[in-house]
């Protein structure tokens, strides 16, 4: 029996899905037995057939695509592979994540020693190494919502009565038992989803893992959090100030309540709804004043990015650099003799924004583990040398074309 299915919902994201591929399939040397299923939304960039020109399916058997002509949301894809999988364990996984070797086995064998376990989360960064809060939190309930709607978990974020929403008050370096797990990285053992079902498919975006997490404790099990780090790229905070994202996410929280709290919907729908309306508003008015400040103050053209390549392939990576009118200075170092403080000291004297590893001199792990130590003043930049892709939070740039 395979240990782990791992299942990623793709959406018009193929060259992050990539990274997150080379680095899900880089923990296999770590000796997890795993498959990949990744189910492609309609992309309009076309990333099966990409995925398929980068992992043919003679070199990669355990990676299975399934094209899908329409998009069908985030729950029902996860559910079609969840039909197909063969795992003892399912990882629900972003495209636009990068873990490390060990994440997945540490997350595995944390697992294996919980007879009460249910689902688990893990410790998510954003591409400066800062934490991200969604990594866990506490239960939607008609107060914790309260509080997160009127902004009291803002105000005390680490007090159990008003900041329940992203638990802050738990420490962020330790393992702990939480209730909601983010869908980004979400492992649930299979018997268990067997037992409480998979993804409700009235979410079609936001919603789905809350509904899950909450089952899942419903049913009696634990969720629990994991501090070994991944990267989330994108993350809910991207988009939350767009009136779609207020929409979709607003109305999830209405179908949660009227799922699970049926007795509060019709109190809760009113100011579930106001909310939806002012912060529509709120999103449109700051849209408005951006748009309004750019035509009378036009902002000079920013400087370029100042970055530094660390790895073996100078020669390589500045040829591209030049192609693609990056500023770049180059360290030729690896894991052997690379030095957090020595970066950070560059940084400060030359200012870099962006430390780019290579992946053929670094791990992941050892990228991931420098980013959380670091102070997050520089961002994240990884080029897989045989692609010649470089990934990074804001562009991907690769040899043919530069995406934003």
């Amino acid at each position: 029996m395979v240990a782990l299915s791992v299942i990623i919902v793709s959406y018009n994201v193929k060259y992050y899905l990539e990274q997150c591929l080379h680095s899900v399939f880089a923990s296999m040397k770590e000796g997890v037995n795993l498959e990949v299923i990744v189910v492609d939304n309609a992309s309009p960039d076309h990333s099966p057939t990409y995925l398929r020109s980068q992992f043919p399916k003679s070199e990669y058997p355990f990676l299975q695509i399934i094209s899908n002509q329409n998009n069908v949301g985030f729950g029902r894809a996860n559910n079609q592979a969840v039909k197909i999988a063969r795992g003892e364990y399912i990882l629900f996984l972003n495209p636009d994540t990068l873990v490390s070797e060990q994440t997945l086995k540490r997350s595995l064998e944390f697992a294996a020693g919980k007879s009460d376990f249910g689902g688990l989360g893990t410790m998510m960064m954003h591409d400066n190494g800062n934490f991200a809060y969604e990594s866990r939190r506490g239960m939607p309930t008609p107060w914790v919502s309260f509080c997160k709607m009127t902004g009291l978990n803002a105000l005390f974020p680490h007090s159990k009565r008003f900041g329940k929403y992203y638990m802050r008050y738990l420490d962020k370096q330790a393992a702990s038992e939480i209730e909601i797990i983010s869908g980004a990285y979400m492992l649930v053992k299979k018997s268990v989803l067997d037992k409480v079902g998979v993804f409700d498919e009235e979410f079609f975006m936001y919603g789905e893992d809350i509904d899950l997490s909450y089952r899942i404790i419903q049913a009696g099990y634990k969720n629990y959090y994991l501090p070994s780090p991944i990267i989330h790229y994108k993350g809910e905070s991207t988009k939350k100030n767009t009136f779609k994202y207020v929409h979709v996410f607003y109305n999830a929280m209405l179908i949660f309540f009227r799922k699970h709290y049926h007795n509060y919907s019709l109190l809760f729908s009113v100011p579930i709804k106001l909310a939806i309306v002012l912060s529509a508003i709120f999103a449109l008015l700051k849209q408005q004043l951006r748009l309004l400040k750019r035509f009378l103050l036009p902002v000079k053209k920013r400087p370029k990015e100042k970055m530094l390549y660390m790895g073996h392939h100078q020669d390589l990576f500045r040829k591209l650099a030049e192609e693609w009118g990056l500023d770049v200075d180059m360290m030729d170092t690896d894991e052997t003799n690379h030095s957090l403080a020595q970066f950070e000291q560059h940084v400060q004297e030359k200012g870099y924004v962006r430390m780019i590893f290579d992946t053929a001199d670094f791990s992941y792990d050892y990228m991931l583990e420098t980013l959380k130590a670091s102070r997050h003043v520089a961002y994240l930049g990884v080029y897989h040398s045989e692609q010649g892709v470089l990934v990074t939070g804001a562009k991907v740039f690769s040899p043919q074309t530069i995406v934003l």
